[in-house]
Order: C-alpha cells, then sequence, then structure tokens
C-alpha cells in the first residue's frame, strides 16, 4: 500500500473509533445534560462524519 493510501486508511480508522464514541456517549446517561439544540447539532454531526467514512470506504475500496 503506498503511503497516501495508507493515511487514507489511518484517517478512517480514526474516524470510526470517533463515531462509536460519539454514538456510545450519545446513548449515555451523560447525554441527558445536553440541551435539544446540543442534541441536534451532535445528531447533524454523527450524520457527516458517517458519510464521510463511507467516502473513505469507497476511496480505499479503489486502492489496488
Amino acid at each position: 500500500m503506498k503511503p497516501h493510501q495508507q493515511r487514507v486508511v489511518d484517517e478512517k480508522t480514526s474516524l470510526d473509533e470517533k463515531i462509536s464514541k460519539l454514538i456510545s456517549f450519545m446513548e449515555s446517561d451523560a447525554s441527558s445534560v445536553l440541551s435539544l439544540s446540543e442534541e441536534d447539532d451532535l445528531e447533524e454531526q454523527l450524520e457527516y462524519m458517517e458519510k464521510y467514512s463511507e467516502v473513505l470506504e469507497r476511496r480505499i475500496s479503489k486502492f489496488s
């Protein structure tokens, strides 16, 4: 794997870990202190992160 390809793989791995942590937080009791606006922002952030992860996955799948 070329160095720039490895960076994409590493980026996706890191992003997926952050997605997992965000989901865990949002499902935990700790998130109950958030305002509705903050919850909405986190949900939107999660959507974008998941979409970004999908794009990275597509790019990775094209590596030879």
